[in-house]
């Protein structure tokens, strides 16, 4: 029977949790997904660059959100069970208080291992995926992010301006400016009083009508003038950031770069051959702050876990119960908050944060502590042999 309590519980809470992690993820991809457009529409990307980017983000609001919707969903399942003496049934058939506390943390345990493995290694990867469709796409449909009487920079190495466009895409008094990626100083600038776009054999042209282009290279200028003249629009790259943020990269290359920067030496493990972008030691506590929420941060779920189970201590008969409880609502919510807040503390020494990195620990461990002493299971077990 205690199984079956057990097993009911806990389908109860899983149920609503990830019901609701899954309803207030996709609500959250969905406005974050309205603002990926200026990818497609701003950038002149393709709509498979959109979607495929869109999707990718997906993993990374999940931990975002999961703390949050851990917390509410088991404190409304938990609240739940005691306002409708569910809870009674669990002691009316001689399941101990510390029994329930024992099996939710132990479910929290697994869930931690759960997040660090999507925070740790599905995240960076599924971010790196997303990165690498902006880094290896083209701009596609240049038509779409020119406006009218704004000067757009959206292609390197490019600025297009122009005073009016139609609905059918005609443009007029089209200014141009052209820099060379390995010499800014040398550049091309072209007017023309009208112009369009025209795909030739799958290539798109800007065409340009009655203007003129002026060459500087080398301090030197040269000009000339043409009636029609077809600018290729093919293979242009974005301005959109493209190197390879630290939330992007690896884990076990974090870890490497850390060992690196800290000439530590572990299992043997190699660290000069690495390569990665932002392994400096100016970066470095940007690192050690990622490598802490991979790790360190998910351990503030049987934090929160415990702070819920506060719960059970007292019962809905007891005067006090609603103010005991708006309490223990904002002790998880102040927990949620501290554990963010903790990032500002991490230094670029490794070991000058080791008191940071033991906090959750040390949480759990008093929260603990206090149910023992106040549940005393040793004292209601010599209670029942009597």
């Amino acid at each position: 029977m205690k199984k079956i309590l057990f097993r009911k519980l806990l389908f109860d809470c899983l149920t609503f949790f990830f019901i609701t992690l899954f309803c207030s993820s996709l609500i959250i991809w969905v406005f974050q997904a309205v603002n990926f457009l200026d990818i497609m529409i701003e950038d002149g990307r393709d709509y498979l660059v959109y979607i495929n980017y869109s999707l990718l983000n997906f993993p990374k609001i999940i931990t975002k959100v999961l703390p949050f919707v851990f917390f509410f969903s088991f404190f409304y399942v938990i609240s739940k069970y005691e306002l409708n003496n569910e809870l009674m049934i669990f002691w009316n058939f001689g399941v101990k208080k510390i029994q329930v506390i024992n099996f939710l943390l132990k479910f929290s345990i697994i869930l931690v291992l759960a997040q660090i493995i999507l925070a740790g290694f599905v995240v960076p990867k599924t971010q790196d995926l997303a990165r690498s469709f902006l880094r290896t796409s083209s701009v596609d449909f240049v038509e779409s992010f020119i406006k009218q009487k704004k000067f757009n920079d959206t292609i390197k190495g490019i600025t297009i301006y122009s005073d009016e466009k139609d609905d059918e895409g005609n443009l007029k008094n089209i200014y141009l400016k052209k820099e060379e990626k390995r010499n800014k100083n040398n550049f091309q600038i072209t007017y023309a009083k009208k112009g369009n776009f025209i795909k030739k054999n799958n290539i798109q042209f800007l065409t340009l009508y009655e203007g003129e282009t002026i060459n500087v290279v080398n301090n030197k200028i040269t000009n000339f003038k043409f009636s029609k003249s077809d600018f290729n629009l093919q293979n242009l790259e974005s301005n959109a950031i493209t190197y390879i943020k630290t939330q992007e990269v690896s884990t076990t290359k974090l870890i490497k770069c850390v060992m690196r920067l800290n000439n530590l030496k572990f299992l043997n493990i190699n660290t000069k051959d690495i390569i990665i972008e932002n392994c400096q030691i100016q970066n470095l506590s940007n690192i050690i702050k990622e490598l802490y929420k991979r790790f360190i941060i998910p351990f503030y779920l049987p934090v929160l876990m415990l702070t819920i189970l506060f719960l059970i201590l007292k019962s809905k008969e007891n005067v006090n119960y609603l103010n005991y409880r708006i309490s223990v609502f904002l002790l998880g919510i102040t927990a949620i908050i501290f554990s963010e807040m903790t990032l500002r503390f991490i230094e670029k020494d490794l070991f000058e944060n080791i008191n940071i990195f033991i906090i959750p620990i040390m949480m759990i461990f008093l929260f603990y502590t206090i149910f023992f002493m106040n549940l005393n299971p040793f004292k209601e077990k010599n209670e029942n042999i009597y």
